[in-house]
């Protein structure tokens, strides 16, 4: 359609996820080690059978099945896959979201352009860019917005307000270059103006119908991706949305079972929503993880980490 793309939604599966259970199965192989595959909407091309809302979708999916990755532990795999570096000690990269801030527009957006739902232990950070890009961290949708509302009555509010501009003053004299640098008025100018706006709205996934909500699968996971679709929508650049739980050691099918039914309802309800409302091509959807699992199932019914080969999906 020849849209510039405007904002990116990162589905994180946090743990690793196995390719095998999700998004390159090998039916009636050893490697598969019982795990069945299902028919998409490409012929010739299957996924786990635990995504057959996704295989459905799968005409607007775009599979990598050739990722590697050089680290094969969870916190330097998280960095390396959402930076593009590996972790240094000398300078702290800014994940993709912080870049896409960076380099995009703010236009009219007055809340965080770049959104973190449901944060696993790392989220997602501005580092060199500066943490007026790190991201801004919620979690499940259903509850309100943390620290939005103010505590005390707006008369008292704004009184408290009056009193931090006189000592903001005062501690600015003789060292103002030095107070611009720490970025804290434009904060608290943010806070404020974020405070007051009715594109908080976004965050709130009960307004849409209860149709919408279940489409997605009325799942913290699956709200989380409706209010990504809700933000970018007002023109946040990056919502990233987390799924943990994917480190399988022990009981790897049945765990991949579980979370499939939690994924594949709301990444095939988010790429369906997003075409409905001509928003995919101009959103990038990416769904991923830091590395993927070992071919052959350990004396414990689990995989373990393997970084050498696995699978990501793109859309959008």
């Amino acid at each position: 359609s020849g849209k510039t793309p405007k904002s990116l939604i990162l589905l994180w599966l946090d743990g690793g996820p196995s390719q095998l259970e999700t998004f390159d199965p090998h039916p009636g192989t050893d490697v598969a080690a019982g795990t069945g595959a299902v028919d998409t909407s490409i012929k010739g091309i299957q996924l786990a059978a635990g995504l057959p809302r996704v295989a459905e979708q799968m005409h607007d999916i775009c599979l990598i099945r050739s990722m590697v990755s050089r680290e094969g532990d969870h916190a330097r795999g998280r960095y390396l896959a959402k930076t593009g570096y590996r972790p240094d000690p000398t300078v702290e990269h800014p994940a993709i979201g912080a870049i896409c801030c960076h380099q995009m527009a703010r236009g009219t957006t007055e809340i965080p352009r770049h959104i973190s739902i449901l944060p696993g232990p790392e989220s997602s950070r501005g580092g060199a860019l500066g943490a007026q890009y790190d991201a801004f961290r919620t979690g499940d949708p259903q509850n309100p917005v943390p620290d939005v509302t103010a505590t005390v009555p707006d008369k008292r509010f704004e009184r408290r307000l009056a009193d931090l501009s006189v000592v903001e003053r005062s501690f600015a004299r003789g060292r103002r270059r030095a107070v611009a640098e720490t970025l804290h008025l434009e904060t608290v100018e943010r806070a404020r103006v974020m405070m007051d706006s009715e594109q908080l709205a976004a965050f709130e996934v009960a307004r849409e119908p209860a149709s919408v909500v279940a489409s997605y699968g009325d799942t913290p996971f699956g709200r989380g991706c409706l209010a990504a679709r809700r933000l970018i929508e007002v023109g946040v650049r990056c919502v990233e949305v987390t799924l943990s739980g994917w480190d399988s050691h022990v009981d790897n099918h049945d765990i991949h079972q579980a979370n499939n039914e939690i994924l594949d309802p709301a990444f095939a309800g988010l790429i369906a929503d997003l075409r409905e409302r001509d928003l995919l091509d101009e959103t990038l959807v990416v769904c991923a993880g830091e590395f993927g699992r070992t071919p052959r199932v350990n004396r414990v019914g689990g995989r373990d980490h393997w970084p050498q080969g696995f699978s990501i999906a793109l859309a959008g």
